[in-house]
């Protein structure tokens, strides 16, 4: 199975932000990519607060707090995020043409093992996966909004994914302590199913 140390994470939204999150708290490396330097800036200082929070309240020690905190860092380009990563998760807005540019860019930028996840709730992953030579290390990875407090994780497996890169992102979920359901791809299948869960 592949091994999994670094993440990147594509888009510092509320989204992008709350994946960072959870991949920091799992125990990767993980790298919060914005072209904006304000987004990089709020989402670190939100990160702090949550991860603060979740102390407050028990959830969390501090001593794993303050190790997910460190484990973050901080890139201003798709390259130099994605670059060193064994999964890039996409969490850009939710637009055929953006995921289309960003995976086209990816499969340019990364290692040939590096696996690509998209955040889509409703888009259909083996399109987008099509636009790449690696279509087989292509998956959906679909979290719950806020990330960091809601805990399923919808794995969604495209037409070409196989069974590395599948237990590979399984496995990434439950470090990063969510609770993982696998699902086949189909296009707005996800978003209808997502709100009857989430």
């Amino acid at each position: 199975m592949t091994e999994v140390r670094t993440v990147a994470v594509i888009g510092a939204g509320f989204m992008g932000r709350g994946i960072a999150h959870a991949a920091a708290l799992g125990g990767y490396r993980t790298i919060l990519e914005d072209l904006l330097p304000n987004a990089l800036r709020k989402a670190e200082t939100e990160i702090r607060a949550n991860l603060d929070k979740a102390v407050e309240l028990g959830k969390v020690n501090a001593t794993d707090a303050d190790a997910a905190f460190s484990r973050l860092e901080y890139a201003g380009s798709v390259d130099q995020a994605a670059r060193e990563a064994d999964l890039v998760i996409e969490a850009v807005p939710e637009e055929m043409e953006s995921k289309l540019e960003i995976f086209t860019m990816l499969d340019k930028i990364c290692r040939p093992t590096t696996i690509l996840a998209s955040n889509t709730s409703s888009l259909s992953v083996t399109e987008i996966a099509s636009v790449t030579y690696r279509a087989k290390k292509c998956v959906g990875m679909r979290f719950c909004n806020p990330v960091h407090t809601m805990k399923l994780l919808e794995i969604v497996r495209a037409l070409e994914t196989d069974d590395d890169t599948l237990a590979a992102v399984v496995e990434v979920g439950k470090r990063m302590r969510m609770e993982v359901v696998v699902i086949k791809d189909a296009q707005g299948f996800v978003a209808s199913h997502q709100q009857q869960r989430c």
